[in-house]
């Protein structure tokens, strides 16, 4: 690859965004810069595109946004007899942008376009996709990265993300398309009046909030506990709908972060707008030094995540894990539906296999069965429509995975945190209504089944070199697998790209039974483990620690040295 020759073809060619030359003409002579946006072309996976916004085959712009939906576009003329697609977008820089030039391209291939016509969560696509029985779906988003990403995610008419076989096949579509001179396009306004454009208006939203509020298990209970939240959409898409359903719901204390309420995609007061992290509520825990709300709620900028802070009996403020909101929802719902007598007969619960096994515990209290899947809520999506197939969605009662993603009903195949924001207010409100807060809920949880704490802990890989340097961890990771770690035996090890599961102690194999995946699992000594898997969207490996202890202090004493020894894998 002549990257210099790739730069100069940008450089004489890319004249759609005046932008994208004016940051060329910036980097000239600048070797470095040149190659960062030119070694390698964005790839195009389940998760679509995702990259930084700017100039070159490595970054999000006009051209590489449009020559994944030529490519789309292609595929779907090839599958499908008179396609359709549904759009949507958030409040990154350029999402309504390259929303509206994919509409315009997929309109001139002649395919029907249903686009939103402002900015809304990412489970309103799913939803519309459904509703509008569409082909496929598109949601410009990078989910929770800093300002300077954006992103292309897919979908199938599922409405959950593109399957492996359908993103390969898209990929090679793509690949035939020239930036330059490929990719067919017409004026949106002409397409609307066409109809191949049609704009998704607010009565789809009020019908998929319909669809929340039927999540409801205690209809009313916010009312009488009087609940106060303060709630941050994080410059992002979830400020009207999660307001709405918290006030349908009877919230009527619900304070809003001013500098965060409206969309931004520069992020200003939180660069790393990511629910999981403590700078997310920075702007939140300030306001409680005025307002002393019962739960914080901050929502990701496409609001599919949703992560919360509740008082101790200090009166301080904590953040709760993913792991833990996702076990205390699962007790919430199944507990209340096996007291009201609607939890059904053959009631499944699910879950990435990352995120903690006390979900399964607490499933099992309540005689509801469960499975664990890959991460990639899509698979979660796949067994929701399985069910349905079956005749059995109602016997869906909740999925979610540990970096705070959250689904209850069947509304949406993918994440959803506007129904997510209702179920956990309205948990918090039927546990005031007790006199218990959800740190001792949780408390309660840990005193019956055990003290898990599950530690995700992420390492950051730059560049060229850095994608490289992943590749060369796992590879080390399968060439020369550890017979310990942290103390504890292998008692198994997982390699979910091989499909192989290998006994340590006895040397047998069984066959994983799950698509393949990147992904190393080790289980140890007393149900103790650690996952390792390079993130699919970002240039990070994860490790997953599960330590579980007698007591909060001997799990978490376990988990710190479990992450030492992790950092060794990784040579931090």
């Amino acid at each position: 690859m002549d990257i210099n020759k790739l730069y100069n073809e940008w450089l004489e060619k890319a004249k759609a965004d005046p932008e994208l030359i004016a940051e060329l003409e910036a980097i000239k002579g600048n070797d470095e810069e040149i190659f960062d946006r030119f070694y390698r072309c964005l790839e195009f996976g389940t998760a679509g595109l995702r990259g930084v916004i700017g100039a070159g085959s490595n970054r999000m712009n006009y051209y590489t946004v449009g020559q994944a939906t030529q490519g789309l576009a292609d595929f779907l003329n090839a599958n499908f007899e008179n396609p359709g697609i549904a759009i949507g977008y958030d409040s990154r820089i350029k999402s309504d942008y390259f929303s509206r030039e994919a509409a315009k391209i997929l309109a001139a291939n002649g395919i029907k376009v249903y686009i939103y016509d402002e900015l809304e969560p990412t489970p309103c696509l799913s939803y519309a996709i459904r509703k509008y029985k569409t082909s496929s779906g598109i949601i410009l988003t990078a989910s929770h990265n800093p300002g300077k990403y954006n992103g292309y995610k897919c979908y199938d008419s599922n409405g959950y993300q593109m399957t492996d076989a359908a993103a390969e096949e898209t990929y090679e579509y793509i690949q035939k398309v020239n930036y330059f001179t490929g990719i067919k396009s017409m004026d949106f306004d002409e397409a609307v009046k066409q109809g191949l454009i049609e704009y998704i208006g607010a009565e789809t939203i009020n019908e998929f909030l319909d669809e929340v509020q039927k999540q409801c298990v205690n209809p009313g209970i916010c009312e009488k506990a009087g609940l106060r939240v303060i709630y941050t959409p994080l410059n992002g898409t979830g400020n009207k709908p999660v307001r709405e359903i918290l006030r349908r719901i009877g919230i009527d204390e619900v304070y809003v972060v001013p500098q965060q309420e409206l969309p931004d995609g520069n992020f200003p007061t939180c660069p790393y707008p990511n629910p999981e992290i403590k700078q997310a509520f920075e702007c939140a825990l300030k306001m409680t030094d005025e307002i002393k709300a019962d739960i914080l709620l901050a929502t990701d900028p496409d609001c599919d995540r949703v992560g919360i802070a509740v008082p101790d009996k200090s009166g301080e403020y904590v953040l709760m894990s993913g792991n833990e909101v996702g076990a205390m929802l699962l007790n919430y719902l199944l507990s209340q539906k096996k007291a009201q007598g609607t939890l059904p007969e053959n009631a499944i619960a699910v879950k990435s296999f990352v995120s903690t096994d006390l979900a399964e515990m607490i499933a099992k209290k309540y005689g509801c069965s469960f499975k664990n899947l890959l991460t990639g809520f899509k698979y979660i999506g796949e067994l929701i429509t399985e069910l349905e197939a079956q005749g059995r969605a109602s016997d869906f009662v909740m999925g979610f995975e540990e970096s705070y993603g959250y689904l209850a009903g069947t509304h949406a195949r993918d994440k959803d945190a506007v129904v997510a924001s209702m179920l956990i207010c309205e948990m918090a409100a039927y546990y005031k209504t007790l006199g218990k807060s959800l740190v001792e809920v949780m408390e309660d949880i840990y005193a019956e089944f055990g003290y898990y704490r599950n530690v995700v802990k992420s390492y950051e890989f730059d560049g060229a070199a850095g994608m490289k340097k992943m590749a060369e961890i796992m590879d080390d990771l399968r060439k020369d697998p550890p017979e310990s770690f942290a103390g504890m035996k292998v008692l198994c090890v997982d390699d979910y790209k091989t499909s192989m599961s290998r006994n340590t102690q006895t040397g047998e194999e069984t066959t994983i039974e799950l698509p393949k995946s990147n992904v190393l699992s080790y289980k140890l000594e007393n149900g103790n483990g650690l996952i390792v898997r390079p993130s699919g969207t970002e240039p990070k490996i994860k490790a997953y620690v599960t330590a579980i202890g007698e007591n909060r202090e001997s799990a978490q004493t376990l988990a710190d040295i479990m992450i030492a020894e992790a950092d060794k894998f990784m040579e931090v």
